[in-house]
């Protein structure tokens, strides 16, 4: 029996659906019943009739869907794979933050620990967080833990932005040299970039969108070649639903070591022994579903 057949077999078996990050290996995204982006995927989760969710991604993403879904077993196949940029922010570290701008309103970029957004006034994502920051009447916001995304919210609101300064390193490899360098190869290709890169990469960018934005953008969009500026999983969904279209990579860098720490075989162990389990305690589940229920109201 492959492995395809066997992870078939349990997931009726555990009443499971399987979901997958736009950034995971191509072989991971194969197995899904969906693949999409972080928000997406707890709201596919939360819709879901299935008790048990296997959430291929980074730990912020199965805490995310244990907030949204709390009588539903989340299990991740790789309870290791962490995100570097949500592990840049601590709960002490926005706590004092706060006590330095008593009045400003916190913004918590969903790439955050279930911790941290218990701490937050509103979360936002990439594809939102212009109109999350627009919706905010109070003079000062703080803005964690993307200072390239903050920055870009401030060029899009003009809005008193106070950053925490961290960022992607996957996205912080996607250099200007690297766009001009795809457009030279690539004349014709349109530039989409991901709000993460930095200010000057997105300078050079014919389209700043979210992931999820990318695949809508690919299949609606005349354009028959795309340069990509995010993490080079996505690739593999854009050729995939887009069999006529070109995309380049942006950079051969922008590979998340995390997100490619899962494994079809690791899905299939998950479902198996069903002890990888991300769950949230009550309180900080309660707080931080609060501040995920406002954005979801905004948007």
């Amino acid at each position: 029996m492959s492995l395809q057949d066997r992870i078939n077999d349990l997931k009726i078996k555990r009443n499971a659906i399987i979901l997958a990050h736009n950034y995971q290996p191509a072989e991971v995204q194969d197995v899904a019943d969906f693949v999409g982006d972080s928000l997406e995927l707890s709201q596919r989760a939360a819709r879901s009739d299935a008790d048990t969710i296997i959430l291929c991604g980074v730990h912020f993403m199965a805490e995310t869907a244990a907030i949204l879904c709390p009588e539903k077993k989340v299990l991740m196949p790789e309870v290791n794979a962490g995100c570097p940029m949500a592990n840049m922010i601590t709960v002490e570290g926005l706590n004092s933050l706060k006590q330095e701008h008593v009045k400003a309103k916190v913004v918590c970029y969903v790439n955050t620990t279930a911790a941290v957004k218990a701490e937050s006034d509103i979360c936002c994502t990439s594809s939102n967080a212009v109109k999350v920051v627009e919706s905010i009447k109070d003079p000062e916001i703080i803005f964690i833990p993307d200072k390239y995304l903050a920055h870009y919210v401030y060029t899009k609101t003009g809005k008193k932005i106070i950053p925490w300064h961290g960022y992607c390193p996957t996205h912080a490899k996607i250099l200007p040299e690297h766009i001009l360098r795809q457009k030279k190869l690539h004349p014709s290709a349109e530039v989409i970039v991901h709000p993460e890169c930095n200010p000057a990469t997105i300078a050079l960018a014919d389209k700043v969108l979210s992931t999820g934005g990318m695949c809508r953008y690919a299949r609606e969009s005349k354009t028959r070649e795309m340069i990509i500026g995010t993490e080079t999983g996505i690739l593999h969904r854009l050729r995939k639903e887009n069999p006529e279209k070109e995309f380049y990579p942006a950079s051969e860098l922008a590979i998340c070591p995390n997100m490619k720490m899962t494994t079809v075989e690791k899905v299939l162990w998950s479902l198996q022994d069903m002890n990888t389990e991300i769950k949230v305690p009550h309180d900080i589940r309660l707080r931080a579903k609060a501040a995920i229920d406002r954005m979801l109201e905004v948007s």
